[in-house]
């Protein structure tokens, strides 16, 4: 089931290719804050898609539309983000002011207990952020659903709290293995270009830089969109397991 998530979600992110340039275009400003929100929005939209959708089904990427709607479904996605990640934040900061009055040993095992309880927190926290936004989506964007813990918890154990985690390990380290293969393959190329221009004698440094741009731009408009669309399908259809 899991390696059919994985499968159906990148198919799907590949689906066009258009889709990805522009939100590759939007991350370029998301510095400028109102762009993250319409990437978030985005993908938002790539959730409700999958929570609405079946497995190796033939859903279509969501529209570019009702930019409005777009942004105030970002906004609504960060805040919960942001909600649910303050806990474990907020018990690592507590412990670290409690081990700051203390010393020695005391201190040292006092830090050591806080960084345990706030990982652990920070795990169920990201499964919460995850599952909630999902059951936002499902529930035609109520906001106080992906707040609705009891209901949220009775998802994930649905699925089964393995499961989910097994997922989401999986998700990132296909994430890392993409980002780094493509990095590497760009990388490798321009290399032997540039080493073989050294052996010759040829001032390489310009085919240098141009591999640096060209792995900067193809990961910024192809691979972060990519990615960012692959993840939140799979977190969506992660969800619908439990329906």
């Amino acid at each position: 089931m899991i390696l059919d998530i994985y499968k159906d979600s990148l198919e799907y992110s590949a689906k066009d290719w258009k889709t990805l340039v522009i939100l590759g275009v939007i991350a370029l400003f998301s510095f400028l804050l109102l762009p993250l929100f319409l990437l978030s929005g985005y993908n938002y939209r790539v959730v409700k898609t999958a929570v609405n959708g079946i497995i190796n089904g033939r859903d279509p990427l969501p529209d570019f539309d009702d930019f409005v709607g777009m942004f105030v479904d970002g906004v609504k996605v960060v805040i919960v983000q942001v909600v649910y990640i303050i806990v474990p934040i907020a018990i690592f900061f507590i412990f670290a002011a409690i081990a700051s009055q203390l010393s020695g040993g005391f201190a040292v095992a006092t830090m050591a207990i806080g960084v345990l309880i706030a990982l652990i927190i920070g795990i169920i926290a990201c499964l919460m952020v995850q599952m909630g936004v999902c059951h936002m989506a499902y529930n035609d964007g109520e906001f106080s659903k992906a707040f609705a813990l009891k209901e949220i918890k009775e998802v994930i154990d649905e699925i089964g709290w393995f499961k989910c985690i097994v997922t989401y390990i999986g998700l990132i380290i296909i994430t890392l293995v993409i980002s780094t293969v493509v990095a590497s393959i760009i990388g490798f190329i321009f290399a032997a270009f540039g080493f073989s221009g050294l052996m010759l004698g040829i001032n390489t440094s310009g085919v240098f830089l141009l591999g640096m741009l060209l792995n900067i731009s193809v990961s910024m408009f192809f691979v972060g969109p990519y990615l960012s669309i692959f993840n939140a399908r799979s977190i969506g259809l992660l969800y619908t397991i439990q329906l």
